[in-house]
């Protein structure tokens, strides 16, 4: 037995799960628990909860349908960040590379401090308006 609880996966809510699942699978590499794969059309998608596994089929992020969402208005706090993930990546070239791919998955870039030079990042919203980072590191 371990002494500390062992964290099983972070889960967002969102108001179209199946959308934001499959933002989420393309841009991290992930596949879906089975039994979570995406029904074939045009059978509608009812599911509630959706679990994103790694290639060693752990747990990395879960969503979860939740339809009254208010989306983050971040950086104003009319509507505040309740969780943000950080993606680290190896390089300025590859920041660059994931921040288009990302936008070209759905995601819109809220602020670009590529710049910096003492951390290099980009701060985008996904598909549901959850913000994200994409730093060097």
């Amino acid at each position: 037995m371990t002494q500390y609880p062992v964290l099983s996966c972070t889960a967002i809510d969102a108001r179209e799960p199946r959308a934001l699942a499959e933002f989420y699978r393309v841009l991290l590499g992930l596949h879906y628990r089975p039994g979570d794969e995406a029904p074939p059309p045009p059978q509608a998608d009812d599911t509630a909860w959706i679990v994103l596994l790694d290639d060693d089929d752990r747990r990395v992020l879960a969503v979860q349908g939740k339809p009254d969402l208010r989306p983050s208005t971040w950086p104003s706090e009319e509507v505040p960040m309740q969780l943000h993930m950080d993606f680290r990546v190896p390089d300025a070239a590859a920041l660059e590379t994931q921040r288009a791919r990302a936008e070209r998955l759905g995601a819109r870039l809220l602020m670009d401090r590529s710049a910096d030079p003492h951390e290099p990042l980009h701060v985008m919203g996904d598909p549901e308006g959850h913000p994200f980072c994409l730093l060097v590191g």
